[in-house]
Parts: C-alpha cells; sequence; structure tokens
C-alpha cells in the first residue's frame, strides 16, 4: 500500500506529512517537480533536516537546477525509491503538489509528441522578448480547452501548448485525451490539505516574506554563479520574480507583489485534483487541519 497526501502552496503539508509518519512507519516520497533541484531550498520551501523530524525523505536534490528532469525520470526515480522503502519494512508516503507527478504515478505516463528542440526554443524566445500576449492569442485560437484551464502567467504549459500546435498541427487538449486513465479508482489512500482561501492567502503572503528574510535573492545569486536556471527550475514559482542579483535596476520591495500573484492562485479552490477514488480519511495535523477529498476531476 502506499499513501498520497496532496495540496496547494503553504498548506502545510510537510508538518503534517511528518507527523503521520512518525506515527506510521513511513518514509515521505517527495511528489514535488521543483525539490528535484540541488540549491532551491528557500524559493521552494524545501523541509530542512530539523523539519523532517528524522523521517527519511527521498526524490529530492537530484539534478542541478540547470539541467532538465523529465516526468518520466522521476517516475523511474520513484519506482526505485518505493522499492527500497518497502524492502525496509516501511510504508511510502507520497508528498507534494505536483498534479503531473501523482496523475503518472497512479494513471501511467503520459509521453505526449514529441517537439524539435528548436522548435521549443524558437517559442521560448519569442516569449522571452515579450511575446506572451501573442502566444496566448494563438493558444486561444488553437487549443481554446488549454487557454481556458491555464493561468495567464503559466508560461510552462504556455510554451508546450504552442509548441505542440505547431509541432503537430493538433491541440494539445487532444493528445491528453488519449492518457488513459485506467481504473477511475486508485484504490490506494489519497488525501489533500484544503484552507480557506483567505487562510491560504494569508500562509502565502508569510511564506514568502520569510524567504525573503532568509535570503533568497543570494540563493538566487548562488544559483546563477554556479550554471543558472534551466527552462523547467526558471518556473518554479518565485525564483523568476525575484529580481536579478547581479543588476540594480529592480527595487525588491516592487518586486514583493509579482510573486505573490502566482502562488496566490494556488490558494483559490481546491488543491491538485484527484481521481476518482474512495473518500480518504479525515486527517487531524498540528495546525494543518482535517484533510478533505477535492471534488474535482483530474486534469
Amino acid at each position: 500500500m502506499r499513501v498520497f497526501l496532496l495540496g496547494p502552496t503553504a498548506s502545510g503539508k510537510t508538518e503534517a506529512a511528518v507527523a503521520w509518519a512518525q506515527r506510521c512507519g513511513a518514509e515521505i516520497l517527495s511528489m514535488d517537480s521543483m525539490l528535484v533541484y540541488r540549491g532551491m531550498d528557500l524559493g521552494t520551501a524545501k523541509p530542512s533536516l530539523e523539519e523532517r523530524g528524522g523521517v527519511p525523505h527521498h526524490l529530492m536534490d537530484l539534478v542541478e537546477p540547470h539541467q532538465e528532469y523529465s516526468v518520466s525520470r522521476w517516475v523511474e526515480a520513484a519506482a526505485a525509491a518505493e522499492r527500497e522503502v518497502r524492502a525496509r519494512g516501511r510504508l511510502p508516503l507520497y508528498v507534494g503538489g505536483t498534479g503531473l507527478y501523482f496523475k503518472a504515478i497512479t494513471a501511467g505516463l503520459f509521453e505526449g509528441p514529441s517537439v524539435p528542440p528548436a522548435l521549443r526554443a524558437a517559442v521560448e524566445a519569442e516569449l522571452a522578448d515579450g511575446g506572451r500576449p501573442a502566444l496566448r492569442a494563438e493558444l486561444s485560437a488553437g487549443d481554446p480547452e488549454l487557454h481556458a484551464r491555464i493561468h495567464a502567467h503559466d508560461d510552462k504549459r504556455l510554451v508546450r501548448g504552442v509548441e505542440t500546435l505547431r509541432a503537430t498541427g493538433r491541440a494539445l487538449s487532444d493528445w491528453q485525451r488519449q492518457w488513459p486513465a485506467g481504473d477511475k479508482s486508485i484504490g490506494e489512500p489519497a488525501a489533500a490539505l484544503v484552507w480557506p482561501r483567505a487562510v491560504a492567502h494569508a500562509r502565502i503572503e508569510a511564506r514568502f516574506d520569510r524567504m525573503l528574510a532568509d535570503g533568497l535573492v543570494d540563493e538566487v545569486r548562488a544559483i546563477l554563479g554556479r550554471g543558472g536556471f534551466g527552462r523547467a527550475a526558471s518556473m518554479a514559482l518565485g525564483y523568476r520574480q525575484v529580481p536579478d542579483p547581479l543588476s540594480r535596476r529592480r527595487r525588491l520591495a516592487a518586486a514583493r507583489r509579482p510573486p505573490l500573484a502566482l502562488p496566490r492562485r494556488l490558494g483559490r479552490g481546491p488543491p491538485p485534483p484527484l481521481p476518482s477514488s474512495p473518500d480518504p480519511r479525515s486527517v487531524g495535523a498540528p495546525a494543518a487541519g482535517p484533510l478533505q477529498r477535492p471534488a474535482a476531476a483530474p486534469g
């Protein structure tokens, strides 16, 4: 058996998961696509050794921020880590907010169409050159379903949607409908932390303030000094909104508001959706409130 705990940014997943793992003899497997990067600690709220409470954590610090790390690589690493956890007679507890990882490990991996690297680079260059409105318009015309589903600043999925249109002539939404869902019930305990919107916003703002106070700008400077951010790592909430620490062109105070606009959307509505499954038990956790099953279907 495996157990899954999901939740949006600043929902208290780490505290709840560590408390549960200590009681139940579990080890934690990270299901967060940004915790795989070494040195991206403050901006991702990567749990410190103290916060881990003696509970072994896996699937963190796997690659450098300038290196790409695919979903398929994570699935392979997760399978290996899970075998090791089971061999020790411990229970695998998957914890995170990356819905794609959750769906890949419970419903199978969506390979998707291949895209020539040169085409992807061209789309990214257009985006970097201020072309987001034009790319959004292109996506709206060719894949209105995906356009309506992604946030206005979700550049990662914007690039993926446009490059798929240009490479295949088909909408990414059409390709995703070919992803076999398998049994509607995952047959394993799964839960998600849910906060009222106002509380979620306050927690997100408090977290970002702590990140800045603890040295987020210095962390960005260190990463830039050893190779910088790759395409995926650069999409991490908070990092790309921090002013360039190697220049004085932007003031830190002026940079505080944009990062909040992105994380705040994670507090609007339910946490990452779960496939239809038996209702998970309501579990109390210190300062985390009840665990509830979100009503949304997987996307």
